[in-house]
């Protein structure tokens, strides 16, 4: 793509998106499933007739949660397709939780959920209430493909499902959810060759409204038009460029066990502690699990510097559709070595805002294109040698109740798409809820771990204190 030119917009939205499509191919090999789990605690027991038709009003305003999966001829992407026999009771699972029924049972059970594969032939979700929780509570584990939405999105799909009372709001009617009915012969080919055709046009079209001021910005300004282009042919190399090997000399085997844990972090000390360092919460919730990892290789005996991070980067607007991914995942190192809590701050800022700001953002698309049609090993070769991935999610800011219960907290695990562990902070109310999915071939002391990411969490929350 020739720079400036405008980005590709299809009415043919039953083709995925190219990024979407990224997330999708990748998963041939298994260590780089993008498979999100979310745990919701509830106070009691939720109605679950009402459960039920909360999530049936999801699945029909989100077509995606209808939808399933379809493969198109390369290069095309693969396609959102209606299925005709859904089910919403194979999606919605209903269970006891053995003895003791702690909060342990929950986490188990969402491992196991963040492990297994999906059924391909049908939507990409599953959502399991667990009654007789010791405390008398419940709980609902919510497991869903990162194509069907990002975590900005989720939320924004959670504000359908959360009522902000225990009486259920009741919804108004919806639009009905097409009549499914075989395609006729061959029209995947030639809704493949539309799209083709689509794509050919728009770049030839592209290119003509882009070339005469490329032409002119080049007579006009010659060396400052070849610099941006120099500068973001470097941005679209750093972007996917292969990771080689790892930054931590201890973190280094992969493997497909998953373990998961959880702990919090009150939400207005540590945007105090960001804020007192000139700096945003994420900078902070990043130094915090950098903080985690220094503690990690010390307690190993193994010295530390920079580690490989990715980091989603939200690209969602304003009137963008519930489904769908709307972010891109950007590689960079950070500075986990230092041991001041504060500069380790300041230095994550620095090179975050250097990330927020790369010149191939505009360009996620038609990078996540061309990576499509690369080999697969390419695609793990960019991914698997990442040291561990950070993602910040803003949540619901008030007390919502799902199905007439009240919901207690909610933890979010995002999936660890070849890194050694994958923490993601959810905010809800006055709580930054901290969801832990790590590789046990890569960590295998998780308790270990766990205690030395609270312990770097610590270390940051104490520059909120008046003496700091």
């Amino acid at each position: 793509m020739l720079p400036g030119s405008p980005n590709v917009s299809f009415e043919m939205t039953e083709f995925m998106r190219n990024s979407d499509a990224f997330t999708w191919a990748m998963e041939t090999d298994p260590g780089l499933r993008s498979t999100v789990v979310t745990v919701i605690v509830l106070e009691r027991s939720p109605d679950w007739d009402e459960l039920r038709a909360r999530f049936d009003l999801v699945s029909r305003k989100v077509p995606m949660l209808r939808q399933r999966v379809v493969p198109s001829s390369p290069p095309t992407p693969p396609r959102w397709e209606y299925v005709a026999d859904f089910d919403l009771d194979f999606h919605m699972r209903r269970v006891t939780a053995p003895a003791p029924g702690g909060f342990d049972t929950v986490l188990e059970m969402a491992r196991v959920a963040a492990m297994e594969d999906f059924d391909r032939a049908r939507p990409l979700w599953e959502a399991t209430l667990v009654d007789g929780l010791d405390d008398g509570g419940a709980a609902v584990v919510l497991k869903f493909h990162h194509a069907l939405t990002d975590g900005v999105g989720g939320v924004q799909i959670g504000m359908i499902l959360f009522d902000l009372s225990e009486i259920p709001e009741k919804h108004g009617p919806v639009a009905e959810v097409p009549e499914v009915t075989p395609p006729p012969w061959l029209s995947g080919y030639r809704e493949t060759a539309k799209y083709d055709a689509r794509l050919i046009t728009d770049a030839v079209i592209g290119t003509a409204r882009s070339a005469p001021r490329l032409i002119r910005d080049g007579i006009r300004r010659p060396v400052s038009t070849v610099s941006s282009a120099a500068q973001i042919a470097a941005s679209v190399v750093r972007t996917v460029r292969p990771v080689n090997r790892t930054g931590s000399p201890i973190i280094r085997k992969r493997s497909l066990i998953r373990r998961l844990g959880v702990t919090e972090v009150p939400f207005r000390e540590l945007r105090d502690a960001a804020h007192r360092c000139d700096c945003a919460l994420n900078d902070a919730f990043v130094a915090g699990v950098a903080g985690g990892l220094r503690r990690y290789h010390e307690h190993h005996g193994a010295d530390v510097g920079d580690l490989h991070l990715t980091m989603p980067i939200s690209l969602r607007e304003e009137g963008d559709e519930l489904g769908g991914n709307r972010i891109t995942l950007m590689r960079f190192d950070v500075p986990v070595g230092i041991a001041d809590p504060a500069e380790r701050i300041r230095r994550i800022h620095e090179r975050t805002s250097a990330v927020r700001h790369e010149k191939s953002l505009p360009y996620t698309q038609w990078i996540a294109g061309a990576l499509n049609m690369m080999p697969r090993w390419y695609i793990g070769s960019i991914l698997r040698n990442v040291d561990f991935l950070c993602s910040d999610v803003p949540g619901v800011p008030v007390p919502v109740f799902l199905g007439g219960a009240r919901v207690v907290t909610q933890y979010a695990f995002g999936p660890t798409i070849g890194a050694a562990v994958n923490v993601t902070l959810l905010t809800y109310v006055d709580i930054c809820t901290i969801g832990i999915d790590v590789d046990t071939g890569a960590i295998p002391d998780f308790d270990v771990f766990r205690q030395c990411l609270v312990d770097g969490f610590d270390e940051v929350l104490a520059l909120a204190s008046p003496s700091a």
